[in-house]
């Protein structure tokens, strides 16, 4: 197989086979021979990534709904995980969208655009997650002055912070800084550079680190707040025990899958290049977009206030289950 049959993320289909007949064969004789249609072959991994941005698209466009339709739903909190599910939402798109312009309408301008729509999708999603993660200590290291005006206009800085941010990554490729040029600089993400997808893996690197950290940080706040709930209310100590294993368990489950999801594809883009096998990139790419699956259940479904409105919408009651439930320390 030579070099041009390699498929990347860009996943360009190749130019269709000449199968017209040959020149010294007369009009009468090539009227005998059959016309052959060009197939059009469809990677089987192509198909997956677009079905898994169906199902991003979906499930994040309901959040977005819940929170653009429900007015009580403006907090700090809700306009972060507003902004996950929205960056999600257009990451799914994107990978619809790049499927489409693969097969269907072959451009290196489309590529381009498809590519850097699907860049700045995914780096805002992870900075909202560590913008959640920041609220998410604040509210905890200064439970009394959280809900005041300065937390709701931090919260906006971090938001425009991280959309400008992610839009300007998503513009690199279309002002230039791409390797369409020179397939030398090419990465395993074509048609970013190799020095261009090493810096957004370091960013990153850097990233989870700082959540690494904050979370070691609200896990210490989690402990402390339920050792006090548990002397105010003279809990026995095994209650305490299981409330703070909940919450740490809740903060694992949350870093874990995070890092699962990402880290394979992070150090992958550190390491590789064009020259690599497509399949390698294929298969740590997807579960990066799972990501973008799992973050509505980690961050909107659990919430009570999200769930309240949900079933507003789909059944227009809610159950005592729901509406009695109250918030433990462990709901971090």
């Amino acid at each position: 197989m030579n070099e041009d049959t390699k498929v990347n993320i860009s996943w360009p289909p190749q130019d269709p086979i000449d199968v017209s007949p040959p020149e010294n064969i007369s009009a009468a004789d090539s009227s005998l021979i059959p016309v052959l249609e060009p197939e059009l072959i469809v990677n089987p991994w192509d198909i997956v990534l677009c079905t898994s941005g169906t199902l991003i698209a979906c499930e994040n466009a309901i959040v977005v709904l819940i929170i653009f339709h429900n007015p009580s739903l403006r907090a700090p909190m809700f306009l972060l995980i507003g902004s996950l599910a929205l960056a999600d939402l257009l990451a799914g798109v994107g990978l619809i969208v790049n499927f489409i312009f693969a097969y269907l309408l072959q451009s290196e301008a489309a590529k381009l655009v498809t590519v850097g729509l699907i860049a700045a999708s995914f780096c805002a999603s992870v900075c909202s997650l560590l913008a959640i993660t920041v609220d998410r200590y604040l509210s905890l290291y200064y439970a009394l002055t959280y809900n005041s005006e300065r937390t709701v206009t931090f919260t906006y800085v971090m938001l425009i912070f991280l959309w400008g941010a992610s839009t300007c990554v998503g513009l690199l490729p279309i002002m230039g800084w791409n390797c369409l040029k020179d397939e030398s600089t090419c990465s395993i993400i074509r048609p970013l550079t190799k020095n261009n997808a090493a810096a957004l893996s370091v960013s990153f690197l850097l990233m989870f680190a700082l959540m690494l950290q904050l979370y070691i940080q609200i896990c210490k706040i989690v402990m402390r707040h339920a050792h006090q709930i548990a002397l105010q209310h003279h809990f026995l100590a095994t209650s305490h025990y299981v409330t703070t294993r909940k919450g740490v368990s809740t903060l694992a489950i949350i870093l874990g899958t995070f890092a699962a999801c990402w880290m394979p594809f992070t150090l992958y883009s550190l390491i590789g290049d064009y020259t690599y096998p497509s399949i390698y990139t294929y298969a740590t790419l997807l579960p990066a977009t799972y990501n973008s699956v799992i973050n509505p259940v980690i961050y909107a479904f659990r919430n009570q206030e999200i769930q309240k409105s949900l079933w507003l919408i789909c059944c227009g009651c809610i159950p005592p289950s729901v509406s009695q439930r109250a918030r433990s320390p462990s709901d971090v």
